[in-house]
């Protein structure tokens, strides 16, 4: 009964964190309800694994970690530009996926995260200079930071609970 709870955690987090990439890239914006629904999933697959992935100080650890980066580098960048340049649903994004990787794998996912972003700026960028033909300085271009941390928190996931896919698939 245990497993089945987990594997529902997980397969709803998948479901939580897709409508949440897709509804950032239409406004913007990361639902609290949402963010919560993933954070609480976080909870509930790791007291059902009775613990075996992450401790709770661990999970604790991560929530603030991923939250604290980038609380940090939010306020560095709106010191910096002197406007908004991270927002808030990204911090708690960051944080409840602390919860379900832990320390170790949430620094993973903010790095494999940023990188996501990066490419997907990118090529947003690369599209509209060329085939909109819009000039937009580099500077003062933005896209939104939730679907690049969502792609890092899928690949720090698949890293963590891999040895989870032989007790599926087998």
């Amino acid at each position: 009964m245990l497993f089945v709870l987990c594997i529902a955690a997980l397969l709803i987090s998948l479901a939580l964190l897709t409508r949440l990439a897709i509804i950032d890239l239409k406004i913007r914006l990361l639902p609290n309800r949402l963010v919560l629904g993933f954070a609480l999933m976080g909870i509930l697959f790791h007291t059902a694994s009775l613990f075996a992935y992450s401790a709770p100080l661990d999970m604790l650890i991560g929530a603030l970690i991923g939250g604290g980066l980038l609380i940090l580098i939010r306020c560095a960048g709106n010191f910096f530009y002197k406007q908004d340049t991270l927002g808030l649903g990204d911090v708690k994004l960051m944080a409840a996926a602390g919860l379900w990787l832990g320390p170790e794998h949430i620094l993973a996912a903010l790095i494999w995260g940023a990188i996501a972003g990066l490419i997907h700026g990118g090529a947003c960028y690369g599209y509209e200079r060329l085939y909109k033909k819009t000039n937009h300085p580099l500077s003062t271009y933005s896209i939104p930071a939730g679907p690049g941390f969502i792609v890092g928190i899928v690949i720090a996931a698949l890293a963590k609970f891999w040895p989870l896919s032989h007790l599926v698939f087998s």
